[in-house]
């Protein structure tokens, strides 16, 4: 059989589940995923494979109106994963339907070369009725070559997705050996899995201003790992709230976190938080550099 490959680029408003759906597609975790918008921070490749062919799928951060200097830099990271891709899957909650973000998403969209679907994703909580309206009003502003009806989260739809996605990829050898599903280096997956656990553990009482800056990464004489990261907040209140009384927050932060990778590594996890205050940490060209986004003017 002939080989294909081809890279799919997937964009959306934050919270749309574009996480969820790579994670679905490749069948095994390779992005974060919290219920907190912005989740995703910058470019990352997941590898999904269909007979003989392979998906690269670009799952890029949420587009929306950005204002502040890293917040731009994760729009136009968005932007640059959709840049070279065969085709480019544009998610939509089907139940939050098409609000600003999404039509500012249609602008910037329906000039582009390349071919578009759109996926309305989420339609196990979505109001039936309200899909078809949905649909034909994004349908309106902007010529979408195929349309998909799936919930990533239930898997609802996504058999048909996949394989459609596999048969339209072109002719060509595979980019990734077959075992490997991102092109994440392993330090900064350590970073994303316990920024992950400071999301789903401190829901809105931590602002979306922190960051995971994965210090010291290395490889014990028995195999096992030994890391250190920072976590930076804006200002000491914020400090307080992810240590915790007592460090009792800190302390559950980072065992969740060393379960969640040592279950992804395979191996034995030391895993050392210190949490820092550091005001501007948005504007640190090093850190940009580490998470994988270009500094912006």
């Amino acid at each position: 059989m002939t080989r294909r490959c081809g890279h799919v680029a997937i964009i959306g408003a934050p919270n749309a589940g574009k996480s969820t759906l790579v994670n679905a597609l490749v069948g095994q975790k390779v992005a974060i995923v919290s219920p907190k918008a912005q989740t995703t921070r910058t470019r990352m490749l997941g590898v999904a494979l269909l007979g003989e062919t392979q998906l690269v799928l670009v799952d890029t951060p949420g587009i929306f109106a950005a204002q502040r200097r890293f917040d731009r830099a994760m729009v136009a990271a968005a932007w640059d994963g959709a840049g070279d891709a065969d085709l480019i899957a544009l998610i939509v909650d089907g139940r939050a339907g098409a609000g600003p973000k999404v039509e500012k998403i249609l602008e910037g969209l329906k000039d582009r070369p390349e071919r578009k679907w759109l996926v309305l994703n989420k339609v196990d909580i979505a109001a039936k009725d309200k899909l078809l309206a949905l649909t034909t009003k994004l349908t309106e502003k902007c010529a979408f070559e195929q349309i998909y009806y799936i919930s990533a989260a239930t898997g609802d739809g996504l058999e048909e997705f996949k394989t459609a996605l596999a048969d339209n990829m072109p002719e060509g050898e595979w980019h990734f050996p077959e075992d490997q599903v991102s092109d994440a280096t392993d330090r900064l997956i350590a970073s994303e899995i316990t920024r992950e656990q400071l999301y789903l553990q401190l829901h809105e009482e931590l602002p979306y201003a922190s960051a995971v800056e994965t210090e010291k990464y290395s490889e014990r004489e028995d195999g096992s790992l030994e890391i250190h990261q920072q976590i930076l907040v804006a200002r000491p209140t914020q400090r307080a709230i992810v240590l915790g009384k007592g460090g009792t927050r800190i302390k559950a932060i980072g065992e969740a976190a060393r379960m969640e990778l040592a279950k992804l590594m395979g191996v034995k996890v030391h895993l050392y938080l210190h949490v820092k205050v550091h005001a501007k940490w948005d504007e640190d060209r090093s850190l940009y550099r580490d998470i994988g986004l270009e500094w912006v003017d």
